[in-house]
């Protein structure tokens, strides 16, 4: 197979789409599929880490506009009348433009599958490109816009089929809930270890903070922050996980050195799946890393940074895999209660480590490769 994958990174959207997309394509690419990418060139983009990868990067030029009411003004004045959707702004200009430049890139790859993963596109930019690609496969977590798409995976808890009933044909397959979530083999590698740790007793010794590669707000240092107000244990440890394009790198790094407790900064790691195995506990952003943390057993501490993950964060609170944290003034008399309760009944940490071990085992990348397969060779057949 041939698969291209349309993604994008920057300072605004993170790291998380264009990561799993890479998990994804590692495990295409071990089945003997050439694997390319496009992906534009935003402040905060992945570029290098995608050819560090060994994978071709179709570079797709910054385009500025950078506030909602001016790509709203340019979309007004195209033909389309549908109303852009939330996250419109994201693409960093039009559809129409993105489709154009797209499909140059396609018109001489004639991918098998082509796989997008990106808020900002909708059916009109997948049926602009639909002579270019056999087989389409749409990455979402939103459910919030139409698709005409032949496999749609949403992994998110809380979701049904029934959410996508009107925004997709009856003959698009749904691939939902954190079964399919998109995991580097790592995580379900360690799971035994990972839960078979936890049955011992319990304990708050290794703190793990992980608000995602750009953490534009800088969530880790406040975090830091609010653990000062805290009486952690004299042996506790922390590490704080970043991306080497978070902006407030260096600053976290001089409140590092700072804490009470030894705290470590760490950067771009590749050994996430064992220091989660590792941790006692999570403080961490939600988003994707939320299903690497249940496959393993992670009590977590979930802070809420953007609208888009308020409700995964609130259904994995309900199945008490999880504590959501406000990112608001509150966030330091919240992180305060939760460290103490978690010292005073350490037993809950193993509750919580049970719940969200049932969530997900791990194996949603090996899924999703035999799914496509599976559906391009049928699509083969009937030819």
């Amino acid at each position: 197979m041939k698969i291209v994958f349309r993604t994008d990174a920057s300072l605004q959207m993170g790291s998380g789409h264009v990561m799993r997309c890479l998990t994804l394509a590692d495990a295409l690419k071990a089945q003997g599929a050439d694997c390319h990418f496009i992906s534009r060139e935003h402040p905060g983009h992945l570029l290098e880490v995608i050819r560090q990868r060994g994978y071709k990067v179709n570079r797709l030029a910054e385009t500025v506009f950078p506030w909602q009411e001016d790509i709203n003004n340019i979309v007004n004045e195209a033909p389309s009348p549908q109303k852009e959707h939330a996250h419109a702004a994201w693409l960093g200009g039009t559809w129409q433009a993105d489709a154009q430049d797209t499909a140059a890139i396609l018109a001489s790859l004639q991918p098998d599958w082509l796989v997008v993963d990106h808020y900002a596109l909708d059916q009109r930019w997948e049926n602009a490109l639909a002579p270019h690609y056999r087989k389409l496969l749409v990455i979402d977590d939103l459910a919030d816009r139409p698709h005409c798409c032949d496999l749609l995976i949403d992994q998110n808890l809380g979701r049904q089929p029934q959410d996508y009933s009107a925004l997709v044909s009856a003959h698009c397959q749904l691939l939902i809930g954190p079964h399919f979530a998109l995991l580097r083999p790592e995580f379900a590698a360690l799971r035994t270890y990972s839960l078979q740790r936890r049955q011992a007793q319990p304990a708050l010794r290794h703190l793990l903070i992980s608000m995602g590669g750009v953490d534009q707000p800088n969530a880790t240092g406040q975090v830091l922050e609010a653990l000062k107000t805290c009486t952690l244990p004299a042996d506790c440890r922390i590490t704080a996980v970043m991306g080497l394009m978070a902006p407030w790198l260096q600053k976290v790094r001089d409140l590092a050195a700072q804490m009470p407790w030894p705290t470590e900064v760490v950067v771009n790691v590749s050994d996430m799946a064992q220091r989660m195995a590792d941790s006692d506990l999570a403080i961490g952003a939600a988003g994707s890393t939320s299903w690497e943390r249940c496959c393993l057993g992670l009590p977590t501490l979930m802070v809420v940074l953007a609208d888009n993950q308020k409700e995964a964060a609130a259904h994995l609170q309900k199945a008490g895999a999880a504590n959501c944290l406000a990112f608001s003034g509150l966030l330091y008399q919240d992180l305060h209660d939760q460290i103490q309760y978690f010292i005073n009944y350490p037993e809950n940490l193993g509750q919580m480590s049970a719940c969200a071990t049932v969530i997900t085992d791990g194996l949603g990348v090996e899924h999703m490769v035999s799914t496509m397969a599976i559906s391009l060779n049928k699509s083969i057949q009937e030819k």
